[in-house]
Protein backbone atom coordinates (compact mmCIF):
# COMPACT_ATOMS: atom_id res chain seq x y z
CA UNK A 1 0.00 0.00 0.00
CA UNK A 2 2.73 2.31 1.11
CA UNK A 3 4.41 1.79 -2.05
CA UNK A 4 1.15 1.89 -4.39
CA UNK A 5 1.09 5.38 -2.49
CA UNK A 6 4.64 6.58 -2.92
CA UNK A 7 4.01 5.84 -6.69
CA UNK A 8 1.14 7.77 -7.07
CA UNK A 9 2.77 10.96 -5.15
CA UNK A 10 5.35 10.84 -7.44
CA UNK A 11 3.23 10.24 -10.72
CA UNK A 12 1.12 13.51 -9.81
CA UNK A 13 3.91 15.59 -9.06
CA UNK A 14 5.44 15.15 -11.79
CA UNK A 15 2.80 15.47 -14.05
CA UNK A 16 0.55 18.17 -12.40
CA UNK A 17 1.38 21.61 -13.29
CA UNK A 18 2.28 22.74 -9.46
CA UNK A 19 4.51 21.61 -7.02
CA UNK A 20 2.57 18.83 -5.14
CA UNK A 21 3.91 19.05 -1.21
CA UNK A 22 3.57 22.91 -1.23
CA UNK A 23 -0.08 22.89 -2.62
CA UNK A 24 -1.28 20.05 0.18
CA UNK A 25 0.69 22.36 3.04
CA UNK A 26 -1.41 24.86 1.57
CA UNK A 27 -4.77 23.11 1.35
CA UNK A 28 -3.68 22.22 5.18
CA UNK A 29 -3.68 25.30 6.30
CA UNK A 30 -6.96 26.63 3.92
CA UNK A 31 -9.00 23.96 6.60
CA UNK A 32 -7.28 24.55 9.29
CA UNK A 33 -8.33 27.99 9.33
CA UNK A 34 -11.40 27.66 8.24
CA UNK A 35 -11.71 24.76 11.53
CA UNK A 36 -10.85 27.47 14.06
CA UNK A 37 -13.71 29.24 15.54
CA UNK A 38 -14.35 32.49 14.81
CA UNK A 39 -12.53 35.08 16.62
CA UNK A 40 -14.69 37.42 18.54
CA UNK A 41 -15.31 40.72 16.50
CA UNK A 42 -16.25 39.18 13.07
CA UNK A 43 -18.76 37.45 11.17
CA UNK A 44 -17.96 34.16 9.90
CA UNK A 45 -17.73 35.19 6.20
CA UNK A 46 -15.26 37.90 7.52
CA UNK A 47 -13.39 34.82 8.61
CA UNK A 48 -13.72 32.99 5.95
CA UNK A 49 -12.14 35.95 3.52
CA UNK A 50 -9.02 35.93 6.30
CA UNK A 51 -8.79 32.27 5.56
CA UNK A 52 -8.60 32.53 1.85
CA UNK A 53 -6.77 35.52 2.12
CA UNK A 54 -3.70 33.99 4.09
CA UNK A 55 -3.65 30.50 2.24
CA UNK A 56 -3.41 32.89 -0.90
CA UNK A 57 -0.22 34.03 1.12
CA UNK A 58 0.71 31.11 2.54
CA UNK A 59 0.62 29.57 -1.39
CA UNK A 60 2.98 32.56 -2.87
CA UNK A 61 5.12 31.87 0.46
CA UNK A 62 5.74 28.12 -0.83
CA UNK A 63 5.58 29.05 -4.35
CA UNK A 64 3.09 26.33 -5.62
CA UNK A 65 2.23 28.01 -8.83
CA UNK A 66 3.47 31.35 -10.40
CA UNK A 67 1.95 34.22 -8.15
CA UNK A 68 -0.87 34.94 -10.99
CA UNK A 69 -2.15 31.57 -10.97
CA UNK A 70 -2.45 31.71 -7.16
CA UNK A 71 -4.09 35.59 -7.23
CA UNK A 72 -6.33 33.75 -10.14
CA UNK A 73 -7.47 30.94 -7.48
CA UNK A 74 -8.00 33.60 -4.81
CA UNK A 75 -10.73 35.20 -7.05
CA UNK A 76 -12.41 32.06 -7.98
CA UNK A 77 -12.61 30.92 -4.41
CA UNK A 78 -13.64 34.74 -3.24
CA UNK A 79 -15.64 34.42 -5.73
CA UNK A 80 -17.69 31.11 -5.20
CA UNK A 81 -17.45 31.29 -1.33
CA UNK A 82 -19.23 34.56 -1.54
CA UNK A 83 -17.65 35.89 1.74
CA UNK A 84 -18.00 39.37 0.25
CA UNK A 85 -21.76 39.58 -0.46
CA UNK A 86 -24.56 37.72 -0.52
CA UNK A 87 -25.11 36.50 -4.11
CA UNK A 88 -23.28 35.29 -6.28
CA UNK A 89 -23.19 38.43 -8.96
CA UNK A 90 -22.52 41.21 -6.02
CA UNK A 91 -19.24 38.26 -5.00
CA UNK A 92 -17.89 38.06 -8.33
CA UNK A 93 -18.45 42.36 -8.45
CA UNK A 94 -16.49 42.37 -5.45
CA UNK A 95 -13.50 40.16 -6.83
CA UNK A 96 -12.91 41.74 -9.90
CA UNK A 97 -13.56 45.39 -8.43
CA UNK A 98 -9.96 46.17 -8.10
CA UNK A 99 -9.27 45.63 -11.87
CA UNK A 100 -10.78 49.22 -12.62
CA UNK A 101 -8.49 50.49 -10.09
CA UNK A 102 -6.03 53.31 -11.47
CA UNK A 103 -3.36 52.60 -9.39
CA UNK A 104 -3.17 49.12 -10.70
CA UNK A 105 -2.99 50.29 -14.57
CA UNK A 106 -0.23 53.23 -13.56
CA UNK A 107 2.45 50.09 -12.98
CA UNK A 108 1.15 47.96 -16.01
CA UNK A 109 1.36 50.83 -18.80
CA UNK A 110 4.52 52.09 -16.70
CA UNK A 111 5.95 48.57 -17.12
CA UNK A 112 4.83 48.73 -20.83
CA UNK A 113 6.57 51.83 -21.53
CA UNK A 114 10.16 50.38 -19.65
CA UNK A 115 9.92 47.51 -22.18
CA UNK A 116 11.03 50.59 -24.74
CA UNK A 117 14.46 50.85 -22.87
CA UNK A 118 15.25 47.31 -23.69
CA UNK A 119 13.81 47.00 -27.05
CA UNK A 120 15.86 50.80 -27.67
CA UNK A 121 19.15 49.36 -25.85
CA UNK A 122 19.20 52.92 -24.37
CA UNK A 123 19.62 51.20 -21.16
CA UNK A 124 22.48 49.26 -21.68
CA UNK A 125 24.06 52.76 -23.14
CA UNK A 126 23.18 54.82 -19.80
CA UNK A 127 24.81 52.01 -17.59
CA UNK A 128 27.64 51.73 -20.37
CA UNK A 129 28.21 55.66 -20.24
CA UNK A 130 28.24 55.93 -16.16
CA UNK A 131 30.68 52.80 -16.18
CA UNK A 132 33.03 54.69 -18.75
CA UNK A 133 33.25 57.71 -16.68
CA UNK A 134 33.36 55.99 -13.16
CA UNK A 135 34.62 52.61 -13.94
CA UNK A 136 38.50 52.56 -13.23
CA UNK A 137 37.78 51.58 -9.64
CA UNK A 138 35.76 48.31 -8.30
CA UNK A 139 34.06 50.96 -6.01
CA UNK A 140 33.56 53.10 -9.60
CA UNK A 141 31.90 50.25 -11.32
CA UNK A 142 29.23 50.16 -8.54
CA UNK A 143 29.14 53.73 -8.56
CA UNK A 144 27.93 53.11 -12.20
CA UNK A 145 25.69 50.58 -11.42
CA UNK A 146 24.02 52.86 -8.57
CA UNK A 147 23.85 55.84 -10.78
CA UNK A 148 22.03 53.67 -13.84
CA UNK A 149 19.92 52.73 -10.98
CA UNK A 150 18.92 56.19 -10.17
CA UNK A 151 18.20 57.33 -13.37
CA UNK A 152 16.19 54.53 -14.82
CA UNK A 153 13.84 54.13 -11.49
CA UNK A 154 11.67 57.10 -12.09
CA UNK A 155 10.10 55.69 -14.86
CA UNK A 156 10.76 51.53 -14.91
CA UNK A 157 7.87 50.38 -11.97
CA UNK A 158 9.07 47.15 -12.32
CA UNK A 159 12.14 46.87 -10.13
CA UNK A 160 12.66 43.44 -11.51
CA UNK A 161 12.94 44.43 -15.01
CA UNK A 162 15.19 47.63 -14.22
CA UNK A 163 17.35 45.57 -11.76
CA UNK A 164 17.58 42.09 -13.13
CA UNK A 165 16.44 42.75 -16.60
CA UNK A 166 18.65 45.76 -17.76
CA UNK A 167 21.49 46.59 -14.85
CA UNK A 168 22.34 42.89 -13.89
CA UNK A 169 23.17 41.88 -17.78
CA UNK A 170 25.95 44.47 -17.50
CA UNK A 171 27.34 43.96 -14.11
CA UNK A 172 27.47 40.09 -15.21
CA UNK A 173 29.34 41.49 -18.53
CA UNK A 174 31.88 43.13 -16.27
CA UNK A 175 32.67 40.33 -13.82
CA UNK A 176 33.14 38.24 -16.62
CA UNK A 177 35.83 40.11 -18.44
CA UNK A 178 37.46 40.51 -14.99
CA UNK A 179 37.71 36.81 -15.44
CA UNK A 180 35.31 37.06 -12.25
CA UNK A 181 32.79 33.40 -12.98
CA UNK A 182 31.26 31.43 -10.21
CA UNK A 183 31.74 28.32 -12.55
CA UNK A 184 35.41 28.34 -11.81
CA UNK A 185 35.26 29.70 -8.56
CA UNK A 186 36.50 33.10 -9.08
CA UNK A 187 33.37 35.01 -7.80
CA UNK A 188 35.08 37.04 -5.17
CA UNK A 189 37.10 38.63 -7.54
CA UNK A 190 34.74 41.14 -8.86
CA UNK A 191 31.50 39.80 -9.14
CA UNK A 192 30.33 38.92 -5.63
CA UNK A 193 30.62 42.80 -4.80
CA UNK A 194 29.00 44.34 -8.35
CA UNK A 195 26.36 41.48 -7.16
CA UNK A 196 25.88 42.98 -3.62
CA UNK A 197 25.70 46.58 -5.37
CA UNK A 198 23.30 45.78 -8.17
CA UNK A 199 20.47 44.53 -6.04
CA UNK A 200 21.43 47.13 -2.80
CA UNK A 201 21.35 50.15 -5.37
CA UNK A 202 17.54 48.20 -6.65
CA UNK A 203 16.07 48.14 -3.23
CA UNK A 204 17.31 52.19 -2.37
CA UNK A 205 15.61 53.29 -5.25
CA UNK A 206 12.87 51.23 -5.37
CA UNK A 207 11.53 53.71 -2.48
CA UNK A 208 12.38 56.71 -3.74
CA UNK A 209 9.74 57.73 -6.28
CA UNK A 210 6.49 56.59 -6.22
CA UNK A 211 6.87 54.98 -9.75
CA UNK A 212 10.07 52.98 -9.21
CA UNK A 213 8.19 49.47 -8.12
CA UNK A 214 4.89 48.22 -8.34
CA UNK A 215 3.77 48.18 -4.55
CA UNK A 216 4.18 51.88 -4.23
CA UNK A 217 1.28 53.72 -5.42
CA UNK A 218 -0.55 51.28 -2.75
CA UNK A 219 1.23 52.39 -0.04
CA UNK A 220 0.18 56.16 -1.33
CA UNK A 221 -3.35 54.21 -0.82
CA UNK A 222 -3.09 53.03 2.20
CA UNK A 223 -1.52 56.91 3.69
CA UNK A 224 -4.42 58.34 2.06
CA UNK A 225 -6.62 56.53 3.60
CA UNK A 226 -5.60 56.71 7.36
CA UNK A 227 -5.13 60.40 7.02
CA UNK A 228 -8.81 61.03 5.86
CA UNK A 229 -6.30 62.63 3.04
CA UNK A 230 -4.69 65.05 4.61
CA UNK A 231 -1.39 63.88 3.74
CA UNK A 232 -1.07 62.86 0.22
CA UNK A 233 2.22 61.32 -1.04
CA UNK A 234 2.03 62.44 -4.32
CA UNK A 235 4.79 61.98 -7.37
CA UNK A 236 6.42 65.38 -6.13
CA UNK A 237 6.36 64.90 -2.31
CA UNK A 238 7.22 61.20 -2.48
CA UNK A 239 10.71 62.26 -4.31
CA UNK A 240 11.57 65.17 -2.27
CA UNK A 241 10.43 63.63 1.23
CA UNK A 242 12.93 60.63 -0.33
CA UNK A 243 15.61 62.72 -1.78
CA UNK A 244 18.09 63.27 0.52
CA UNK A 245 17.80 60.05 2.77
CA UNK A 246 17.39 58.01 -0.55
CA UNK A 247 20.78 59.87 -2.00
CA UNK A 248 22.80 59.77 1.32
CA UNK A 249 22.13 55.45 0.93
CA UNK A 250 22.91 55.62 -1.91
CA UNK A 251 26.18 57.25 -1.34
CA UNK A 252 27.47 55.35 1.08
CA UNK A 253 26.31 51.87 -0.23
CA UNK A 254 28.75 51.29 -2.71
CA UNK A 255 31.60 51.96 0.15
CA UNK A 256 29.84 49.83 2.89
CA UNK A 257 29.24 46.75 0.78
CA UNK A 258 33.17 47.11 0.09
CA UNK A 259 33.82 46.43 3.63
CA UNK A 260 31.11 44.15 4.47
CA UNK A 261 32.13 41.85 1.50
CA UNK A 262 35.18 43.39 0.18
CA UNK A 263 36.41 42.74 -4.12
CA UNK A 264 39.52 40.76 -4.30
CA UNK A 265 40.66 43.25 -7.70
CA UNK A 266 40.27 46.69 -6.31
CA UNK A 267 41.34 48.34 -9.91
CA UNK A 268 39.82 48.08 -13.00
CA UNK A 269 41.09 50.54 -15.74
CA UNK A 270 39.90 47.69 -18.32
CA UNK A 271 36.41 48.86 -17.28
CA UNK A 272 36.34 51.63 -18.67
CA UNK A 273 37.90 50.47 -21.72
CA UNK A 274 35.11 47.52 -22.21
CA UNK A 275 32.23 50.29 -21.51
CA UNK A 276 33.73 52.66 -24.33
CA UNK A 277 34.34 49.62 -26.71
CA UNK A 278 30.67 48.92 -26.40
CA UNK A 279 29.86 52.38 -26.83
CA UNK A 280 31.42 53.05 -29.89
CA UNK A 281 30.04 49.25 -30.78
CA UNK A 282 26.51 50.71 -30.32
CA UNK A 283 26.98 53.95 -32.27
CA UNK A 284 25.29 56.56 -32.03
CA UNK A 285 21.83 57.38 -30.26
CA UNK A 286 19.38 56.06 -32.34
CA UNK A 287 15.93 57.85 -33.86
CA UNK A 288 14.11 55.21 -31.19
CA UNK A 289 16.30 56.30 -28.14
CA UNK A 290 16.20 60.07 -28.63
CA UNK A 291 12.36 59.73 -28.45
CA UNK A 292 12.73 57.27 -25.01
CA UNK A 293 14.39 60.13 -23.69
CA UNK A 294 11.78 62.93 -25.01
CA UNK A 295 8.79 60.80 -23.36
CA UNK A 296 11.01 60.58 -20.27
CA UNK A 297 11.22 63.70 -19.85
CA UNK A 298 7.75 64.52 -20.51
CA UNK A 299 6.69 62.06 -18.39
CA UNK A 300 8.74 63.64 -15.70
CA UNK A 301 7.36 66.71 -16.35
CA UNK A 302 3.61 65.93 -16.11
CA UNK A 303 4.10 63.30 -13.19
CA UNK A 304 6.45 66.52 -10.97
CA UNK A 305 2.65 68.55 -11.88
CA UNK A 306 4.91 70.95 -13.56
CA UNK A 307 1.56 72.53 -15.72
CA UNK A 308 -0.34 72.63 -12.33
CA UNK A 309 2.55 74.56 -11.32
CA UNK A 310 2.90 77.34 -14.12
CA UNK A 311 -0.65 77.62 -15.28
CA UNK A 312 -2.73 76.85 -12.58
CA UNK A 313 -4.38 73.43 -10.65
CA UNK A 314 -7.32 72.96 -14.00
CA UNK A 315 -3.96 71.47 -15.30
CA UNK A 316 -3.24 68.77 -12.69
CA UNK A 317 -3.10 65.60 -14.38
CA UNK A 318 -3.63 62.23 -12.98
CA UNK A 319 -0.84 59.95 -12.94
CA UNK A 320 -1.77 57.08 -14.51
CA UNK A 321 -3.70 59.24 -17.26
CA UNK A 322 -0.02 60.50 -18.15
CA UNK A 323 1.71 56.99 -18.40
CA UNK A 324 -0.95 56.55 -20.91
CA UNK A 325 0.19 59.14 -23.06
CA UNK A 326 3.14 57.85 -22.82
CA UNK A 327 2.54 54.54 -24.08
CA UNK A 328 0.40 56.18 -26.49
CA UNK A 329 3.48 58.83 -27.78
CA UNK A 330 5.72 55.58 -28.33
CA UNK A 331 3.56 53.26 -29.89
CA UNK A 332 2.78 56.37 -32.17
CA UNK A 333 6.22 57.04 -32.93
CA UNK A 334 7.28 53.25 -33.92
CA UNK A 335 9.30 52.97 -30.96
CA UNK A 336 7.67 49.98 -29.76
CA UNK A 337 4.49 48.62 -31.32
CA UNK A 338 1.32 46.57 -30.28
CA UNK A 339 3.13 43.49 -30.67
CA UNK A 340 5.51 44.27 -27.60
CA UNK A 341 2.25 45.72 -25.57
CA UNK A 342 1.00 42.08 -26.10
CA UNK A 343 3.68 40.06 -25.40
CA UNK A 344 4.72 41.93 -21.84
CA UNK A 345 3.67 38.95 -19.89
CA UNK A 346 5.24 41.17 -16.62
CA UNK A 347 2.95 43.76 -17.09
CA UNK A 348 -0.35 41.35 -17.63
CA UNK A 349 0.67 38.98 -14.74
CA UNK A 350 1.03 42.47 -12.65
CA UNK A 351 -2.49 43.03 -13.60
CA UNK A 352 -3.74 39.95 -12.28
CA UNK A 353 -1.74 38.80 -9.28
CA UNK A 354 -1.53 42.74 -8.00
CA UNK A 355 -5.22 43.40 -8.68
CA UNK A 356 -6.11 40.31 -6.53
CA UNK A 357 -3.92 41.24 -3.41
CA UNK A 358 -5.49 44.85 -3.78
CA UNK A 359 -8.85 43.59 -3.63
CA UNK A 360 -8.50 41.67 -1.06
CA UNK A 361 -7.23 44.25 0.84
CA UNK A 362 -9.78 46.21 0.10
CA UNK A 363 -12.29 43.64 0.52
CA UNK A 364 -10.44 42.62 4.25
CA UNK A 365 -11.01 46.73 5.24
CA UNK A 366 -14.43 46.67 3.88
CA UNK A 367 -15.61 43.78 6.07
CA UNK A 368 -13.65 45.12 9.08
CA UNK A 369 -11.00 42.41 9.63
CA UNK A 370 -8.57 45.30 9.21
CA UNK A 371 -9.86 47.66 11.98
CA UNK A 372 -10.17 44.46 14.27
CA UNK A 373 -6.89 43.65 13.89
CA UNK A 374 -5.59 47.00 14.51
CA UNK A 375 -7.61 47.13 17.91
CA UNK A 376 -5.85 44.08 18.63
CA UNK A 377 -2.34 45.18 18.28
CA UNK A 378 -3.21 48.55 19.42
CA UNK A 379 -4.52 47.56 22.37
CA UNK A 380 -1.27 44.63 23.12
CA UNK A 381 1.22 47.93 22.79
CA UNK A 382 -0.89 49.91 25.27
CA UNK A 383 -0.98 46.90 27.92
CA UNK A 384 2.54 46.46 27.65
CA UNK A 385 2.64 50.58 28.86
CA UNK A 386 4.77 51.63 26.15
CA UNK A 387 5.39 55.29 25.03
CA UNK A 388 4.38 56.65 21.70
CA UNK A 389 8.03 56.56 20.72
CA UNK A 390 8.61 53.14 21.28
CA UNK A 391 5.21 52.05 20.31
CA UNK A 392 6.29 54.00 16.34
CA UNK A 393 9.81 52.37 16.76
CA UNK A 394 8.37 48.94 17.49
CA UNK A 395 5.65 48.87 14.92
CA UNK A 396 7.78 49.81 12.08
CA UNK A 397 10.31 46.89 12.82
CA UNK A 398 7.59 44.24 13.32
CA UNK A 399 6.73 45.27 10.08
CA UNK A 400 10.12 45.58 8.12
CA UNK A 401 11.28 42.19 9.78
CA UNK A 402 8.59 40.22 9.03
CA UNK A 403 9.09 40.49 5.38
CA UNK A 404 11.58 37.20 6.07
CA UNK A 405 7.82 35.74 6.19
CA UNK A 406 7.26 36.99 2.30
CA UNK A 407 8.46 36.18 -1.17
CA UNK A 408 7.31 39.30 -2.44
CA UNK A 409 6.65 42.95 -1.64
CA UNK A 410 3.11 43.29 -2.98
CA UNK A 411 1.94 40.78 -0.92
CA UNK A 412 3.25 41.85 2.55
CA UNK A 413 2.16 45.55 1.78
CA UNK A 414 -1.31 44.42 1.04
CA UNK A 415 -1.72 41.98 3.90
CA UNK A 416 -0.29 44.25 6.74
CA UNK A 417 0.78 47.79 6.22
CA UNK A 418 -2.81 49.46 6.31
CA UNK A 419 -3.39 47.52 9.31
CA UNK A 420 0.43 48.37 11.00
CA UNK A 421 -0.43 52.15 9.64
CA UNK A 422 -4.01 52.28 11.48
CA UNK A 423 -2.23 51.41 14.79
CA UNK A 424 0.44 53.73 14.27
CA UNK A 425 -1.79 56.97 13.72
CA UNK A 426 -3.88 56.21 16.76
CA UNK A 427 -0.90 55.90 18.96
CA UNK A 428 1.46 58.47 17.73
CA UNK A 429 0.78 62.17 18.29
CA UNK A 430 -1.09 64.02 15.47
CA UNK A 431 1.80 66.07 15.07
CA UNK A 432 4.49 63.15 14.22
CA UNK A 433 2.05 61.39 12.00
CA UNK A 434 4.08 62.26 9.02
CA UNK A 435 7.58 61.58 10.28
CA UNK A 436 6.04 57.73 11.19
CA UNK A 437 4.12 57.44 8.04
CA UNK A 438 7.61 58.24 5.95
CA UNK A 439 9.89 55.79 7.95
CA UNK A 440 7.11 53.15 7.44
CA UNK A 441 7.00 53.92 3.47
CA UNK A 442 10.56 53.95 3.07
CA UNK A 443 10.40 50.70 5.62
CA UNK A 444 8.15 49.00 2.42
CA UNK A 445 11.33 49.07 0.05
CA UNK A 446 14.11 48.62 2.36
CA UNK A 447 12.87 45.21 3.55
CA UNK A 448 13.49 43.75 0.41
CA UNK A 449 17.60 44.00 1.78
CA UNK A 450 16.96 40.88 3.93
CA UNK A 451 16.61 37.97 1.78
CA UNK A 452 17.40 35.84 -1.91
CA UNK A 453 13.51 36.13 -2.03
CA UNK A 454 12.54 38.98 -0.87
CA UNK A 455 11.54 40.65 -4.08
CA UNK A 456 11.26 39.49 -7.86
CA UNK A 457 14.96 41.03 -8.66
CA UNK A 458 17.03 39.00 -5.74
CA UNK A 459 16.26 35.26 -7.28
CA UNK A 460 17.84 36.53 -10.30
CA UNK A 461 20.67 38.37 -9.06
CA UNK A 462 20.66 35.42 -6.71
CA UNK A 463 20.40 32.81 -8.92
CA UNK A 464 24.06 33.98 -10.99
CA UNK A 465 25.77 32.03 -8.07
CA UNK A 466 28.25 35.84 -7.72
CA UNK A 467 26.85 35.76 -3.77
CA UNK A 468 26.37 33.08 -1.12
CA UNK A 469 23.28 32.87 0.87
CA UNK A 470 24.77 33.04 3.77
CA UNK A 471 26.73 36.45 2.77
CA UNK A 472 23.48 37.58 0.98
CA UNK A 473 21.55 37.43 4.43
CA UNK A 474 24.41 38.93 6.68
CA UNK A 475 25.03 41.84 3.92
CA UNK A 476 21.22 42.19 3.89
CA UNK A 477 20.36 42.57 7.79
CA UNK A 478 23.08 45.22 8.11
CA UNK A 479 22.12 47.36 5.22
CA UNK A 480 18.77 46.44 6.29
CA UNK A 481 19.69 48.01 9.96
CA UNK A 482 21.72 50.77 8.66
CA UNK A 483 19.54 52.56 5.93
CA UNK A 484 16.40 52.42 8.63
CA UNK A 485 18.89 54.54 11.19
CA UNK A 486 19.85 56.71 8.12
CA UNK A 487 16.21 57.28 6.88
CA UNK A 488 15.56 57.92 11.10
CA UNK A 489 17.88 60.38 11.82
CA UNK A 490 18.93 61.98 8.60
CA UNK A 491 15.14 61.66 7.38
CA UNK A 492 14.16 62.71 10.67
CA UNK A 493 15.82 65.98 9.95
CA UNK A 494 15.20 66.43 6.12
CA UNK A 495 11.34 66.06 6.63
CA UNK A 496 11.29 69.07 9.82
CA UNK A 497 13.30 71.10 7.50
CA UNK A 498 10.67 70.86 4.86
CA UNK A 499 8.00 71.65 7.60
CA UNK A 500 6.42 67.70 8.12
CA UNK A 501 6.84 67.55 11.82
Amino acid sequence: MYERLRAMFLYFNSVVPFRLKPAIITTLVLFALLMVPTPDGLTPKAWGLVAIFLTTIVAIILKVMPIGVMAMMAIVIIALSQVTSTSSKGAVADALASFSNPLIWLIVVAILISRGLKKTGLGSRIGLVFISLLGRRTTGIGYGLAVCELVLAPFTPSNTARGGGIVHPIMKSIATAFGSDPANGTERKIGTYLALVNIHANTITSGMFVTATAPNPLVVDYVARVTNGSFHLSWTTWALCMLLPGLACLLLMPLAIGLLSPPEVKATPGAVDYAREELKRMGPLSGKEKVMIGTFVLLLVLWANVPAMLLGPAFTLDPTAVAFVGLFTLIITGTIDWDDVLSEKSAWDTLVWFGALVMMAEQLNKVGVIGWFSNGLKNGIIAAGMGWEAAAALLVLLFVFSHYLFASTTAHVSAMMLAFLTVGVQLVPPEYHVPFLLMMTAGSTIMMTLTHYATGTSPIIFGSGYVTLGNWWRVGFLMCVGELAIFAVLGGIWWKLLGYW
